[in-house]
């Protein structure tokens, strides 16, 4: 399982609000696509999928707050 993470978003950003997720659990999601989009203070980020797979579990539902390194999903690649 891989497991999707917040990641660095620039000096000072510690904190993120999930806006949108792209996929559902059971997607299949290719290396690159959108899966969830992150919001700061100070922009609009969207993470993509770092491997081919399936979107085994969602942890963090839009309009939650989470931090850096936080785990957002977890893939299971193929």
């Amino acid at each position: 399982m891989t497991k999707v993470l917040v990641p660095e978003l620039g000096d000072g950003i510690t904190k993120v609000t999930v806006a949108f997720w792209h996929v559902r659990v059971g997607d299949q999601v290719l290396i690159d696509d959108d899966i969830v989009e992150l919001v700061t203070d100070k922009a609009t980020f969207n993470v993509p999928a770092h491997c081919p797979g399936v979107i085994k579990e969602i942890l963090i539902k839009e309009g939650q707050e989470t931090r850096i390194g936080e785990v957002l999903a977890v893939i299971d690649p193929k």
